[in-house]
């Protein structure tokens, strides 16, 4: 029942970061690199640490007795993973953002699944247990769902181009090394909170319990606030943009910090419900990475279609997101069987 509830958990998680870009659309006269700042303080930043003082019983004893060498690997780690989503957003640009998703994530579902048992040299093991063969076939389908459902995001992408008779800016040339940075560095987060478990464990010796991987946060994610800070004040410092802090030239100032404080709760709710599900895991809780990989894909698209994203969509496209979605449910369902079976044995 524990995988049952860590799965349901992460679906929570999934659900929160499916939503996070949807106030971005009430943002007015901020440009990208404002709006992401703001958004990246609370959800990087600030949130971690409020949370961890508000779940972490002695969180100043915790840090003192936790490991150093597990501090700066999840540190470092997270700056990586940071320099990732920059990577990812510059993609955007030139390939759209339905196959940015789709090469970035599919890499980091597979690539941060599979990370941590291979450096620990566990992956032997792990591929050998009870239940092991779904895990492997889920990760598996779920990288192809992901897949389909870019190629679904691109065609509904070409289907808008054609009705508003836009001229594409697509150039996959400058577009497809971005997405691959973008996929193996994202897949690092994953990696920087299994290298910072042994902070986790101080934690939970102190009566952390289900919050524990809380703490982490503190170091994962402050290391991907400092990369995305140098890369948008680089940006502000280009394009003389820190005004807009204090101004936008509309009513709207208020609007836009209240849209960018909603984004960064709704980054940082997928953290806090990780945490929560992946200690429900058992014995194959590294594929917490790839269930919220591939619920946060499926649930993006669904929520997609309840948005009326996709009502413009020639016939193909629907059905090419249709595959999709029962290609990840699927992907899902062996994924949790797979844990199941391991937390049985």
């Amino acid at each position: 029942m524990e995988v049952i509830n860590g799965v349901l958990f992460h679906a929570v998680g999934a659900s929160s970061a499916s939503l996070c870009y949807t106030p971005q659309k009430k943002v007015k006269g901020w440009s990208w690199q404002t709006y992401w700042l703001a958004q990246a303080a609370v959800c990087w930043l600030l949130l971690p640490l409020f949370v961890a003082w508000l779940t972490i019983p002695q969180l100043a004893t915790v840090l003192k007795e936790a490991p150093v060498s597990a501090m700066q690997r999840s540190f470092f780690l997270g700056m990586a993973y940071g320099i990732g989503g920059t990577a990812f957003g510059i993609a955007i640009r030139y390939v759209g953002f339905s196959l940015t998703y789709a090469i970035s994530v599919g890499i980091s579902c597979v690539l941060g699944t599979l990370l941590p048992p291979l450096v620990s040299g566990t992956l032997g093991d792990v591929l050998s247990g009870t239940g092991a063969g779904y895990l492997i076939s889920g990760v598996s389908m779920g990288a192809f769902g992901i897949a389909v459902c870019g190629l679904a995001g691109r065609s509904k992408e070409k289907d808008i181009e054609q009705q508003e008779k836009k001229e594409s800016v697509f150039s996959l040339a400058k577009g497809l090394p971005l997405c691959l940075l973008a996929g193996v560095l994202s897949a690092l987060y994953g990696y920087s909170l299994n290298q910072g478990q042994p902070i986790a464990d101080v934690a939970a010796k102190y009566g952390a319990g289900s919050f524990q991987g809380n703490v982490i946060y503190i170091f994962s994610n402050t290391g991907a606030f400092i990369t995305t800070m140098i890369y948008c004040i680089y940006l502000h410092r280009k394009e003389k943009t820190f005004a807009e802090y204090a101004s936008t030239g509309e009513a709207g100032l208020g609007l836009n910090y209240v849209m960018a404080i909603l984004t960064g709760l709704l980054w940082y709710g997928q953290f806090f419900f990780y945490g929560l599900g992946h200690v429900r895991m058992g014995k194959f809780e590294f594929s917490s990475w790839a269930i919220h990989m591939i619920m946060l894909v499926l649930l993006s698209a669904l929520t997609g279609l309840l948005l009326k994203e996709w009502k413009s969509s020639s016939s193909k496209t629907i059905r090419l997101l249709s595959v999709a979605i029962v290609i990840l449910i699927t992907a899902v369902l062996l994924l949790t069987y797979g844990n199941k079976l391991g937390a049985e044995v």
